[in-house]
């Protein structure tokens, strides 16, 4: 078809795919930096609770028995609990823990699973309480708001990926260009580029499998319409869950260890990962054994049910075919098996992820500034105080908690609620910072003085942290290392290694006068 004369013809694809790369970038960035930055910290989350927890710092047990040492505590902490659950120990988390409901708050303890010793409490949330569910949930859970939330920047990232390749004019030639002796723009430009090509399929892998994971709770409207008030029936029918009311007759729980033995042999090996007690005193009590998917790919937790007063078996669940698939990329995202080598590969993918999207901002920003700046316009500049918080005032924020963590007293009321409010309140600081710097008149010609600052004081604080965690818990580097506790120590080879990585960034962002002569075309290159 002929346009007539005078009428523009429609935009191309690839400058429609350009307008949306840059400004769903632009809208998401400094969200979807978060959910990366904490999916990156949740690798090693129970690594992060031994760091944060100097009492789980314990032995793995040999053996484990849930009668001789976590009924007997159950007993005495949570005698009227509808149900009992504990969590079995592992190599990177090897305390038992025991969970139950009181007055509607879940309450937890941890046990040293080798001397039977019930240890204090923690006083944190840890890296698994904290920044794990950060990762899907944003800590809103009204209305799963966090859910949905995940979901919208889920797309929106599947949209920047399709959109970035399309507009990529020398995508197999910008795998290979890094040159970071170049100038600034040049090298930001190359970071982007490799970080982005390289890891294409990961990010469009773990993108997609985030999705699937959150299958129940995004079909929530569908199954409430369809079961009305019985809900919680379709999870029943969908697992093959077995749950009985409980009859009002006492009973006495049989021995838990023996239908654990049971259990083993009919899962044909294997360890357990979490044994749940419902009604424990009642003659319908029932034990629940979940599987812990160690030993392969698939994220499935195959759950045996026994009678709590016979100890007889009532049942196993089973998947369908659908259901395995979503356990399978469930496994593939969350990383449940033991393999080191895999496990290390996905923190660093996750932050290269984390490089590829705050190098999309700093381009963004430098692109635009001296147009914007000419023009007596401020978009730029809150555009660049937000990136800046949301990336580099991300790892501040995280660094202080961390700080926070070793200098907050163990006994304080509300530890836990103290960290979080630390992490929150540094984070505000860094945006108020940021826009701060952005509207002095002589840091508007280098919009790069708050990233510089921030970064400076990140390398700080995780100097910092290294220090409190050697000093006051006695458990310093060569200690761990020479004792073989590597999750403590792997924490802290991990925060010298961003202290010196935020202290060549600072180094890098080092303002350097206005942009040569010569820059524009490169930063034009910028938004391809």
């Amino acid at each position: 078809m002929t346009a007539h004369a005078g009428t523009p013809l429609p935009p191309r694809l690839r400058h429609a795919m350009d307008y949306l790369h840059t400004w769903a970038g632009v809208l998401c960035c400094a969200p979807l930096f978060l959910v990366f930055f904490m999916g990156t910290l949740s690798v090693f989350d129970q690594e992060l609770d031994r760091w944060m927890m100097p009492a789980t710092r314990v032995a793995q047990p040999a053996a484990v028995s849930f009668d001789r040492l976590a009924r007997p505590h159950l007993e005495q902490l949570a005698p009227g609990a509808r149900q009992w659950t504990v969590q079995y120990p592992t190599r990177r988390a090897p305390a038992m823990r025991l969970s139950w409901f009181e007055n509607g708050a879940l309450q937890s303890r941890d046990v040293d699973a080798t001397s039977g010793r019930l240890l204090p409490p923690s006083g944190s949330k840890g890296g698994s309480g904290f920044f794990f569910p950060f990762h899907y949930t944003f800590h809103l859970t009204w209305m799963d708001l966090g859910y949905w939330l995940l979901a919208l920047l889920s797309i929106a990232m599947l949209a920047l990926l399709v959109s970035g390749v399309i507009i990529h004019k020398k995508i197999f030639s910008d795998f290979f260009a890094f040159r970071p002796a170049k100038s600034r723009q040049r090298a930001t430009l190359d970071l982007h580029h490799v970080s982005a090509v390289l890891l294409l399929p990961f990010h469009f892998t773990i993108t997609l499998t985030g999705l699937i994971i959150m299958v129940f709770v995004y079909t929530k409207p569908g199954i409430a319409l369809v079961y009305g008030q019985q809900a919680d029936q379709a999870t029943r029918e969908a697992f093959a869950l077995v749950r009985r009311e409980p009859s009002g007759r006492r009973a006495e729980l049989a021995s838990v260890d023996a239908m654990a033995a049971q259990a083993k042999q009919l899962w044909g090996g294997g360890e357990i990962r979490r044994v749940s007690v419902r009604n424990p005193h009642d003659a319908h009590a029932s034990v629940d054994f979940q599987r812990r998917p160690h030993d392969q790919i698939s994220y499935d937790t195959r759950m045996l049910t026994f009678d709590g007063a016979s100890g007889a078996l009532l049942g196993r669940s089973e998947l369908s075919s659908t259901l395995a698939l979503q356990r399978f990329f469930t496994g593939v995202h969350m990383l449940p098996f033991d393999h080191w080598p895999l496990r290390w590969l996905y923190f660093a993918m996750g932050l290269a992820s984390c490089v590829m999207i705050g190098t999309g901002m700093l381009l963004w920003v430098e692109k635009r500034r001296l147009r914007q700046a000419k023009e007596g316009r401020i978009s730029c500049l809150v555009v660049n105080a937000v990136a800046a918080a949301g990336s580099v005032g991300v790892l501040l924020a995280t660094l202080a908690m961390l700080v926070s963590n070793k200098i907050l007293p163990e006994a304080i009321a509300g530890r836990a609620l103290l960290e979080q409010s630390t992490f929150f309140l540094v984070w505000i600081g860094t945006l108020v910072h940021a826009l701060a710097r952005a509207w002095q008149p002589r840091s508007r010609g280098d919009l790069g003085t708050a990233w510089r600052e921030q970064a400076w004081t990140s390398a700080l604080l995780a100097l910092l942290a290294v220090a409190l965690n050697g000093v006051l818990t006695g458990d310093h580097l060569l200690r761990t290392v020479s004792h073989g506790n590597m999750a403590v120590a792997g924490t802290d080879l991990v925060l010298l290694a961003s202290a010196a990585l935020a202290a060549l960034t600072a180094r890098r962002l080092r303002s350097r006068g206005t942009v040569k002569a010569g820059a524009g075309p490169l930063l034009k290159e910028a938004a391809l």
